[in-house]
């Protein structure tokens, strides 16, 4: 479902009330903010008095939340933050790092690049294995299409077949003295990340999984995956336990009630950063960062 909405050229707040289909009431408040020059982002706060169907299949419940952003130099595909540090990389697998408030290049060549209490990890087009160590790559044993950092020093991905896979801490933390005894989880997925207690996945055809009871010792968890209501293209798992994920139409979502004793949550809500929609989210010590669909870069906190 689309909602319509009429730009508001001035910082003045403007709210209403209009009638969607299947008779939703929405009250909604937007203000267009320009940053540098450039329109980052349009803050929304939409309240829905009934449960809205999506082509996601995800109930939103309070759609919108509002968030405050600011666009940041450079052009990436996909962006991770976690353990204080932000890195990325772009259509050409050239790899950044966030120094001072300014992406930087560093020598090397991946498509997928993570951070998080596991390390700086990455895998480049050959699906090899890097761990960033003394200020350089060293090939990680192992083929991942894509490698997590952000579970509790244990290390997470997916190969080219959509084999899961993950390295207990005790591995990751002496390797390279030890041998990599990586453990293979049943299930396929395309993309996979880890919290502090609980790993989230999708498969090719965009359906939710989580895995439960994960721990530094016990990276296989529950050894079952559960799934959960809604379609997402990719999902990541910050290291305070929230969950963000984009779909493949570009939306953006957080996964609401997200705690320890309830690591699946209670509901999905929507949110606004990129008015051309969302390409890669990841989140970090209260930031949330985005690569919009134009491979320009948010960095946004939630208001409410």
């Amino acid at each position: 479902m689309n909602f319509g909405y009429e730009q508001i050229k001035s910082n003045k707040l403007c709210c209403g009330a209009m009638k969607v289909y299947q008779g939703v009431l929405l009250l909604f408040c937007c203000q267009f903010l320009h940053t540098l020059g450039k329109q980052c982002f349009c803050i929304f706060k939409i309240h829905i008095l009934k449960s809205l169907y999506l082509q996601s299949l995800i109930n939103l419940h309070h759609v919108f939340t509002a968030l405050d952003c600011t666009v940041i130099d450079g052009n990436l595909k996909q962006i991770d933050a976690g353990s204080g540090s932000v890195v990325g990389v772009n259509n050409l697998n050239e790899i950044f790092i966030l120094i001072d408030n300014v992406f930087t290049k560093i020598s090397g060549s991946l498509k997928h690049f993570s951070v998080g209490p596991a390390g700086q990890l990455g895998v480049n087009t050959a699906n090899n294995i890097f761990k960033y160590q003394s200020g350089g790559f060293i090939q990680f044993p192992g083929l991942l299409k894509q490698v997590d950092a952000g579970g509790d020093q244990i290390i997470a991905g997916v190969n080219m077949y959509d084999d899961i896979y993950c390295l207990n801490m005790d591995a990751n933390n002496k390797w390279p003295s030890s041998n990599t005894p990586w453990v293979q989880l049943n299930g396929k997925l395309k993309y996979y990340s880890c919290g502090p207690y609980s790993c989230w996945g999708v498969n090719s055809i965009d359906q939710i999984f989580i895995m439960k009871d994960v721990s530094s010792n016990v990276c296989s968890g529950s050894g079952s995956f559960i799934n959960i209501p809604g379609l997402l293209s990719m999902i990541e798992v910050a290291t305070d336990g929230s969950v963000f994920g984009v779909n493949s139409q570009g939306n953006l979502y957080q996964r609401t009630g997200v705690t320890r004793s309830k690591p699946d949550g209670t509901d999905w809500i929507s949110m606004v950063a990129c008015p051309n929609g969302h390409k890669h989210v990841s989140f970090d010590l209260g930031v949330l960062w985005l690569v919009c669909v134009d491979g320009s870069i948010c960095k946004c906190t939630l208001t409410d």
